[in-house]
């Protein structure tokens, strides 16, 4: 078995021991829930928006570590942004940004993208 550390990148793995932004916010935020249904896992992502722009996020994951680490550094990436920066997120975005993903992560950073695009469609109608 390989161990976690060489798989992982060390901002991946920074992320996942010290996530940022985890939890949940209250009203009045906008909150979703995507889940990947090949690996089964779940990304829960709530934000609050203020003159356009995200003026505060927090997420809940389960899953595994990749999809733990992407969705702190997704929260952190958010922060600041408008509908149209969120909307021209990629996975690529999201693999750099947690330094990286081995072939059976990548779709952590898909998971994080889908959560991003529900968010923009709750927002739009909520």
């Amino acid at each position: 078995m390989v161990p976690i550390v060489a798989m992982y990148s060390q901002r991946l793995l920074d992320h996942f021991q010290n996530p940022r932004n985890a939890g949940q916010l209250d009203g009045p935020a906008v909150t979703i829930e995507v889940m990947n249904p090949a690996c089964g896992d779940l990304m829960r992502l709530s934000a609050r928006w203020e003159n356009g722009r995200i003026a505060e996020v927090r997420y809940k994951t389960r899953g595994c570590t990749a999809s733990i680490a992407a969705g702190s550094a997704l929260t952190e990436w958010m922060l600041g942004r408008t509908h149209a920066e969120l909307s021209a997120v990629q996975a690529a975005d999201i693999e750099d940004a947690v330094g990286g993903l081995i072939p059976e992560s990548k779709h952590a950073a898909v998971l994080a993208v889908d959560a991003v695009r529900a968010l923009l469609t709750a927002s739009r109608t909520g």
